[in-house]
């Protein structure tokens, strides 16, 4: 099967073919309005982003990341061997994310992964070689797919804001643990990343924030 990457204007089809065909993508989608086709760029510092962003707040992930970015310029994986653990502690990280992050830096440098290949591999080689690296699980893998690699059919059943929102707009009485997240999502495939990116933009548009949801 050929690797793709969901583009803007598939986006908004896909968007209008699932609302047309799911009452309640389509409530959603009238209260709330489209959503922007956000996308974070590929690479190493992304990574690293979505691993200051492993069960903590966005804000408080970003806040960690902005601080690695001023002392070290650019998030390279150079760069970030450089700083102590002092520091790093100075810059938010944990004990355990300055070893995920100088892990990664490390494998990227003798060519344990090579992160630029993993846009022509399919989504299970993908999380093959991304969670075969420390401290790196199968939400920072989704939510690579989704957001860098653009994948069209990506349901990250651990992402906390998803299995919230999709309880919400189904109108469960339960939020959806991630075993029954994924049964659910199967209605949706092979658009699961649609979907999914509706359901997050409910699940920010009912609290007032308008940044991309990734809840660990």
């Amino acid at each position: 099967m050929a690797v793709r990457s969901q583009t803007p204007g598939e986006f908004k089809r896909t968007l209008r073919k699932l609302a047309g065909a799911d009452d309640s993508l389509a409530a959603a989608l009238d209260r709330f309005g489209e959503p922007e086709f956000w996308h974070r760029q590929p690479g190493f510092a992304t990574l690293v982003l979505f691993i200051l962003e492993q069960q903590v707040s966005l804000a408080s992930g970003a806040a960690a990341f902005n601080r690695l970015q001023a002392r070290v310029e650019n998030v390279t994986p150079t760069a970030v061997l450089i700083p102590s653990d002092e520091e790093l502690r100075a810059d938010g990280f944990s004990r355990q994310k300055s070893r995920y992050v100088r892990e990664l830096a490390r494998a990227v440098l003798d060519g344990r992964i090579n992160l630029a290949s993993l846009e022509a591999r399919s989504d299970d080689e993908v999380r093959r070689e991304l969670i075969g690296l420390v401290g790196i699980g199968p939400w920072t893998a989704d939510v690579y797919l989704l957001s860098c690699l653009r994948r069209p059919d990506v349901w990250p059943v651990l992402d906390r804001a998803l299995q919230v929102a999709t309880g919400e707009v189904l109108g469960l009485e339960t939020i959806p643990n991630p075993a029954l997240l994924l049964e659910l999502g199967e209605r949706w495939r092979p658009h699961r990343s649609t979907a999914a990116r509706l359901m997050w933009h409910s699940y920010l548009s009912k609290r007032g924030r308008k940044e991309a949801a990734f809840e660990a």
